[in-house]
């Protein structure tokens, strides 16, 4: 079994508490350096669960150029509220970024209810006890004095992306305003290679990884949860038994059947009415019962006769009599 070390010679957090780490592995076999680094960042972006903001209810007074300012709930995403300095879209975008962790797999509901002036973070947040905030310095809204934000959003755990035209929920409540969903808790992944001697000699790889997540999870868990993964997709392949892909092939036709018909020695006048009724060999006999001889063109008793003899003295073949008895 192939050994090498594992090292994090780097490693860092900023201040919106997103994470970097950089990674060298080594030494690998030749090869092998951009196979397991290929196959670590295909999963780290794609197949790692994370937890965002996929649908947003809100709420405050609403300015609307027929009946003027009133409180309600917005039902469309170009809507303004009197008082918050970001429109509905710009609201929901800031929704779109912000970075939570679930310890539940089930969907989870928060709320946010503000009165200005303030400047809205996500340190406001009310959230169910299975969900944290990653970073609550976040910036979420503006809102002036004597404006008021109401918010109630649902929390999800996935991976990957989901856009809105993939998913649109049946029976959703048209004040419950969807958004794209990014599940993904590493945000990139960069690899790279280098050749490296052991003992002066022998040439190997050396892997360097890098990976930057948004927090809500380290770098180190990221990579352990992918090999995990990547371990438990190849798991199957190592008890392969080739007694189960063993084809079923259909018994063997008898190797008699396929005797040409020149093999029955037959005569010039026989061979040739066989030939011309498209009778090329045994096995197209078979299909024939005596009377059928019979009424192939120009094909009398006598040729019939010769036919079922040979059959029976040289194959042991014997045809059926009519079509009552035929198999």
């Amino acid at each position: 079994m192939a050994q090498f070390q594992i090292e994090c010679v780097e490693s860092k957090t900023e201040s919106n508490q997103s994470q970097y780490s950089k990674f060298i592995l080594e030494p690998l076999d030749r090869g092998q350096g951009t196979t397991i680094g290929n196959s670590l960042r295909r999963v780290l972006l794609s197949n790692l669960e994370g937890t965002c903001i996929t649908a947003v209810r809100v709420a405050g007074l609403i300015r609307d150029e027929k009946t003027g300012v009133k409180p309600g709930t917005v039902n469309h995403e170009f809507a303004t509220l009197v008082g918050v300095r970001q429109d509905v879209l710009e609201l929901l975008l800031n929704m779109k970024e912000v970075k939570l962790k679930s310890y539940t797999s089930q969907p989870q509901i928060g709320r946010l209810n503000v009165t200005g002036p303030a400047e809205v973070t996500t340190a406001d947040f009310e959230l169910p006890s299975e969900v944290e905030v990653v970073d609550p310095n976040q910036y979420v809204a503006t809102v002036a004095e004597g404006g008021k934000l109401e918010m109630e959003f649902r929390i999800e755990r996935g991976k990957g992306y989901r856009s809105v035209d993939k998913f649109r929920e049946q029976g959703l409540a048209m004040d419950l305003l969807q958004i794209d969903a990014v599940f993904m808790p590493v945000t990139q992944v960069n690899y790279s290679t280098e050749d490296v001697r052991i003992d002066g000699a022998v040439e190997k790889d050396r892997l360097i990884l890098e990976i930057w997540t948004n927090g809500s999870l380290t770098p180190q868990e990221a990579l352990s949860e992918s090999a995990k993964i990547l371990v438990d997709l190849l798991n199957p392949l190592k008890d392969i038994s080739l007694e189960s892909f063993q084809p079923e092939y259909p018994d063997e036709e008898d190797p008699s059947n396929q005797i040409p018909i020149e093999e029955l020695n037959l005569s010039v006048r026989a061979y040739n009415c066989l030939k011309r009724a498209q009778i090329n060999s045994v096995s197209d006999l078979m299909g024939y019962t005596q009377e059928d001889l019979l009424e192939i063109k120009n094909f009398g008793l006598k040729s019939a006769e010769e036919v079922i003899e040979a059959l029976e003295k040289r194959l042991g073949i014997k045809l059926p009599h009519d079509k009552s008895v035929k198999v």
